[in-house]
């Protein structure tokens, strides 16, 4: 092949591309940057938003919705799941710290991370074995007695229970909350729930030994369970007491536990 043709200019021709020489962008020394790219959603949202068109993408940490601090939070789930973070652990130290209420260490343990999970499964596995160990206690007491007589379940025992365990376990720490703050004193509805809801963990185990048909010794266990809830309750209350001479409500506390475990021998024990 001729080398004078490989020579020739062929810029005239169809479909070629001048090459871009790269002196002239040395010399103008600007250099072309891209826009940033955002990403949209497709389709654009109608209804309502017609007007908006295309939206940029959130991040999953804005999308998330926060708990209501308003009065309308308090019909709010995700305003309670905080205080059921809690693992085993800190439940079973929670459960054997009321069993030894002499420390009264157990208001600064919850200080920081107060839980309702205690009071909403003690509460109502002590409602269960209630009802199910006061039958039985009954029946023991009615076979001892009398070996030939009939026994039938009192299904009234559960609404009894429950009434009871329900009902003591949210309104009495409601009524020191209320009282405390109109005296004054600084307290926490949400603690007063978790002391109260864990005060009742002993009586849980008390219902056991509740079985033994000794009337005698029933007392004694009822009437010692009571005592150790009762000043649970009491030893750890005056941590919000802020100083302030309330020792009523102190005694109060203990009194209204002991009237608790003695209502829980009497109907569920007899």
């Amino acid at each position: 092949m001729d080398e004078t043709y490989t020579n020739l200019p062929t810029s005239h021709l169809l479909g070629s591309v001048p090459a871009v020489i790269n002196e002239e962008i040395e010399k103008s020394g600007t250099e072309h940057e891209t826009p940033e790219a955002i990403m949209q959603t497709f389709p654009p949202t109608n209804g309502g938003d017609r007007g908006r068109g295309y939206q940029t993408l959130e991040s999953p940490s804005d999308s998330h919705q926060q708990p209501s601090n308003d009065w309308k939070g308090v019909f709010s789930v995700s305003s309670y799941s905080q205080y059921f973070n809690v693992d085993t652990d800190i439940v079973m130290n929670r459960l054997i710290s009321s069993l030894y209420p002499i420390g009264g260490d157990f208001s600064s343990k919850i200080d920081a991370n107060p839980d309702l999970y205690g009071l909403v499964w003690i509460t109502t596995t002590l409602v269960f074995v209630l009802a199910a160990l006061g039958n039985c206690a009954t029946y023991l007491m009615q076979k001892r007695s009398d070996q030939g007589a009939a026994w039938s379940f009192d299904v009234s025992y559960m609404n009894v229970a429950a009434g009871s365990v329900y009902g003591y376990a949210i309104v009495v720490p409601m009524a020191f909350y209320f009282s405390l703050q109109y005296l004054g004193s600084n307290s926490s509805l949400i603690r007063f729930w978790c002391l109260w809801g864990y005060s009742l963990f002993i009586f849980i185990l008390a219902s056991f030994l509740l079985l033994i048909p000794v009337e005698i010794l029933r007392w004694f266990i009822i009437l010692l369970s009571g005592a150790a809830s009762a000043s649970f309750v009491s030893l750890n209350l005056r941590a919000y007491i802020d100083g302030n001479d309330l020792s009523v409500l102190i005694i109060a506390a203990f009194f209204l536990q002991m009237a608790l475990a003695i209502f829980i021998k009497v109907w569920f024990f007899p």
